[in-house]
């Protein structure tokens, strides 16, 4: 990175500095669990000259920190998969439910958000295809740094959300349902190979925040693969060239994703024979009336802090999927 030339090839300079974040977010851990470690001997070693009261509070202090560390890297160990290390694509779709399902739907891109941003990764918004009567139809994001796709393959699935609907005179009850797709991202080695035959590509003005130049210019892409039928929009840069780039690796990372799922018995049910969104699909519900509660239908975890969640506090339900999975 100190190189001569390093910054004049931005496409360049960004692959290699993931490359770089990839390996400190694996050597990193490590060496904080190694001083921790150490720690603790100083301090059994200070105690057997000094006395045990004397380092009793720092001893419990380090102790703690030690276990977690511990316990984050054995956490680490789940995301052993092929592609857990990468980028991922997040993609939300409008379920059963009318008004209250497209509502539900920007509910969960904006917690999908919010929790990227927790956890420091880069965030960006690739599409949003609004409902002509407000919420969305289907929403894109990108969640960029190590391991994105490897926690976030834990929220794949249907989505269900029960509540006094706000668009509804009555006040009666409403349950609406969402599906969420994450595919990995692929950088320049896209593991698909896609014949421009096969495509059919348009034009669009982006919509949304960008000055009048997204209201000027047809800088968005709209790609549809047409053996699969699979369409992948994107409008989040400012020009074609580069919105062109990031629609291809949607495309080739979708076209993976049905490979696997192929392949994969787990998520041939998970998405179900006709890929219903709908009853009887979903693994998670997300309960505001009669009573506040989040439930995991996989793995039974609950949160009755419903507001935390829907802000990005998901992690627990992550981590208890993966473990149950790495438990199998």
């Amino acid at each position: 990175m100190a190189a001569d030339g390093f910054w004049d090839k931005p496409d360049h300079a960004r692959i290699t500095i993931g490359e770089l974040k990839l390996i400190r977010a694996e050597i990193d851990p490590l060496d904080q669990a190694a001083r921790a470690l150490e720690d603790l001997r100083t301090l059994a070693e200070l105690g057997e000259e000094a006395g045990a009261e004397a380092v009793e509070v720092d001893m419990k202090a380090a102790l703690a920190t030690a276990e977690r560390l511990l316990k984050e890297l054995d956490f680490k160990l789940m995301l052993g998969g092929e592609n857990d290390h990468r980028s991922a694509f997040l993609t939300v779709q409008t379920g059963t439910g009318g008004l209250d399902a497209a509502d539900f739907a920007e509910l969960l891109i904006r917690m999908y958000l919010r929790w990227g941003e927790r956890r420091n990764f880069e965030v960006q918004t690739l599409e949003l295809n609004y409902s002509d009567e407000g919420g969305l139809r289907s929403g894109t994001i990108e969640v960029r740094g190590p391991y994105a796709y490897g926690y976030l393959k834990a929220e794949r699935g249907v989505h269900r959300l029960v509540r006094i609907s706000p668009y509804d005179a009555q006040n009666r009850r409403q349950t609406s349902f969402a599906a969420v797709e994450v595919t990995p991202e692929f950088d320049d080695e896209l593991p698909i190979t896609i014949k421009s035959d096969d495509l059919e590509v348009g034009t669009f003005r982006a919509g949304g925040a960008g000055g009048q130049h997204v209201n000027k210019t047809e800088s968005a892409i709209r790609i549809t693969h047409i053996p699969s039928g699979i369409v992948v929009q994107c409008q989040n840069e400012r020009s074609q060239h580069q919105n062109r780039q990031t629609a291809m690796k949607m495309l080739a990372a979708k076209l993976y994703e049905i490979r696997e799922r192929e392949r994969d018995d787990e998520l041939k049910k998970l998405y179900g024979t006709k890929g219903e969104i709908s009853w009887g699909h979903q693994i998670r519900s997300y309960t505001l009336n009669p009573y506040q509660l989040v439930k995991d239908h996989r793995t039974n975890h609950e949160n009755g802090n419903t507001q935390a969640v829907l802000d990005g506090d998901i992690d627990d339900f992550i981590e208890e999927y993966l473990r149950s999975k790495s438990a199998k």
